[in-house]
């Protein structure tokens, strides 16, 4: 075999103390390998036969030698940029090119592109385009390793721009107060987009913001295989032993644009030729040349066996037929099956508030599935902020019962992070109108995971909510509708103690992320029996709680009772009485079958009118029952106006009185 002759002197210096020639060897054709996948889809990008790349070429490194560092049963939460991660992990090429090319073989149906998948067989939890929500994310899977005493670590990938957002801060705030077991990996590469680091923080390194979450950091060479490789994989071992987050700055460049349409333009030559010579690939050849353990020949034969592979796999990929479109396929993976179980209780009841029904079947589902943890700000000691969860601590101890820092959207990322690994999770926002704090994680995450890449997201969140309590603007909405809005959601909303346990109960068991609404107002002012033993009832069956044949009224909520109230006083009206109970899914027959029966509906929400769920619901009555209509379908909410907080101006803003006028108005049409 004919070695090299070179006088070359690389730009990285290599301490190959640690490792043989056949470790090093493999470090280099591990690198070689994404490098040259890379090179096809760039000439494939040109040719149109892929839609987009984002090029990594130049951070190899960094991708490799974290992912050979971690056993193959421990979660990478990879980037764009991290095409080392796949091909290290062995996926089969011709899958990455499928998902690249929107096909079955892929790993997202054609839902999603380049790397924004997961895949369980290979421990890998893809990206969204939000950046920030995987890192809350890995401290979930970390989370749950830790409850299940596994000595196994997670490695999370973000860049330089990603650590200006907020996610950030609560994930390696999280990580630390916990203690979990996260690598948080920081490809610095010197910009986000266009934006140089100059722009995106004001400190030296990232390296340095881990002092003030009191977690250990290291700044890394990101060009360098073996300082990565080294360091990443003694730090692997020790975080195992003893856990705990770490943050770790890989210093190295992004040689071509953000993605391949955005160019490098912004970009200085000296800057760009300061870091073409420090090329991850090319110094370790050269260095592996200079030390007479790689040869030419060997160095073409490894770049032929790859390229053939590339190849072939690409044209299996390329010869697999495109997807075709089928509704019903489509519709049905939005949620994960879920096969509703009854759970029938004993005839011995209790009487009990609303707000004791929560609790009881919080507590007893607690019980019914050991895999469920409860996260919330005060939840445990204190036992939130409406005592709900009191004494929960002394049966269920605070590794299941956590508070939590004010962070509402590392929190649902963690509690999606659990799901991933198998556990339930609640999250109690303490109020309703802080998940807005948490909106993306619940609205872009949650709710799209399974059908993106047929991930489950086991995850509860109750809302406490409503007005009619004197809290004002910022904890009295009744925000049900920022949810029913968006596929992939389940949201439930119960009037009554006995609805609220059964419902509850069902939200445990059912894999999809539930949002539970439970209004405050009837915490402690609604009393009903209530079984005293564990039971479930179906989501999307309404309640019909009278029955009559002038009107129907469609409700759910606090605003059930304001329309017993209304009944109460006007005997005369002859209506069927509906109460939702689940917005999504929605009892349409119940609703149908009502109207077709009356002529006449009228819907009561608290939320304001427009873009309330009771304008869907009305036009599916419009188009559903509309022969059968005597009369326009009537809508009664809120005012469109924040909610006051002085008691005349709530009351005028809620639509108790104006429910009244509008139902009398409506028999006599």
């Amino acid at each position: 075999m004919k070695i090299k002759e070179t006088s070359f002197q690389p730009d990285i210096e290599f301490d190959r103390t640690d490792f043989n020639d056949g470790q090093l060897l493999a470090f280099y054709r591990e690198l070689l390998k994404p490098r040259l996948i890379e090179e096809k889809m760039l000439v494939l990008l040109r040719q149109g036969k892929i839609s987009k790349w984002f090029s990594g070429i130049g951070q190899e490194a960094i991708s490799i030698g974290v992912t050979l560092s971690l056993q193959k049963d421990e979660y990478i939460l990879p980037m764009h940029r991290n095409l080392g991660v796949f091909t290290a992990r062995e996926i089969p090429l011709y899958r990455l090119f499928s998902q690249w090319q929107g096909k079955a073989s892929g790993f997202t149906k054609g839902r999603d592109r380049s790397f924004h998948f997961g895949t369980q067989e290979y421990k890998i939890v893809g990206m969204i385009s939000h950046l920030g929500p995987q890192l809350g994310v890995a401290d979930g899977i970390a989370l749950a390793h830790r409850l299940q005493k596994e000595q196994k670590i997670t490695a999370v990938f973000t860049g330089e721009g990603g650590t200006s957002e907020g996610d950030f801060h609560e994930a390696l705030n999280i990580a630390s107060v916990w203690q979990l077991p996260v690598m948080f990996c920081v490809e610095n590469n010197g910009y986000g987009l266009s934006t140089p680091t100059s722009q995106q923080y004001n400190c030296e390194n990232i390296a340095d913001r881990a002092v003030g979450y009191g977690m250990e950091s290291h700044i890394i060479d990101g060009n360098n295989i073996l300082e990565v490789y080294g360091k990443v994989s003694r730090l692997a071992e020790s975080m195992r032993k003893d856990p705990r987050p770490v943050l770790l700055e890989f210093k190295t460049f992004r040689m071509r644009g953000h993605e391949e349409a955005s160019g490098t333009k912004y970009v200085p030559n000296d800057l760009m030729q300061q870091w073409a010579i420090k090329d991850p690939v090319d110094n370790f050849r050269e260095f592996l040349l200079a030390e007479k353990m790689l040869s030419e020949n060997l160095d073409n034969q490894y770049k032929a066996e790859i390229k053939q592979e590339i190849d072939e796999d690409l044209k299996k990929a390329n010869a697999e037929a495109g997807i075709d479109f089928n509704e019903t396929e489509e519709l049905n993976d939005v949620y994960q099956e879920f096969h509703y179980e009854e759970f029938t209780h004993s005839e011995e009841t209790e009487e009990l508030r609303f707000i004791d029904a929560v609790s009881q079947g919080l507590r007893q589902s607690m019980q019914r599935h050991e895999n469920l943890v409860l996260m919330g700000q005060d939840i445990a000691e204190y036992g939130g902020v409406f005592k709900i969860t009191e004494n929960f601590v002394e049966e269920f101890g605070t590794q299941r019962v956590r508070n939590t820092p004010i962070c509402e959207s590392g929190i649902v990322e963690t509690a999606m992070g659990l799901s991933i690994k198998a556990m339930k999770a609640m999250v109690e926002m303490q109020f309703a109108d802080f998940v807005s704090s948490g909106f993306n994680p619940v609205v872009n995450y949650l709710a799209k995971v399974h059908y993106r890449w047929n991930q489950q997201a086991d995850v509860v969140i109750r809302m406490p909510c409503g007005a009619g309590v004197g809290a004002g603007p910022f904890h009295s909405q009744t925000n049900e509708a920022w949810f029913t809005k968006t596929p992939g959601l389940k949201v439930v909303y119960p009037a009554f103690p006995y609805d609220a346990k059964g419902l509850l109960n069902t939200a445990f068991n059912d894999p999809n992320p539930v949002l539970f609404f439970e209004h405050k107002a009837l915490y402690r002012s609604i009393r009903q029996q209530v079984p005293k033993d564990y039971y479930t009832l179906p989501f999307g069956k309404a309640a019909l709680l009278r029955e009559g044949r002038d009107v129907t009224v469609i409700s759910f909520g606090a605003a059930v009772h304001w329309a017993l109230e209304t009944l109460d006083a006007h005997p005369e009206i002859d209506a069927d009485l509906l109460d939702l109970r689940s917005l999504q899914p929605l009892d349409t027959e119940a609703i149908f079958s009502s109207v077709k029966k009356t002529g006449k509906v009228i819907i009561l929400q608290e939320d304001s009118v427009f873009g309330g769920i009771g304008s869907d619901i009305s036009a599916m009555i419009a188009q559903e029952c509309f022969e059968a209509l005597d009369a326009p379908v009537m809508r009664v909410g809120s005012l469109e106006t924040p909610i006051p907080f002085s008691k005349a101006l709530e009351e005028g803003y809620l639509p108790k009185k104006r429910f009244e006028e509008k139902i009398l108005e409506l028999l006599k049409y």
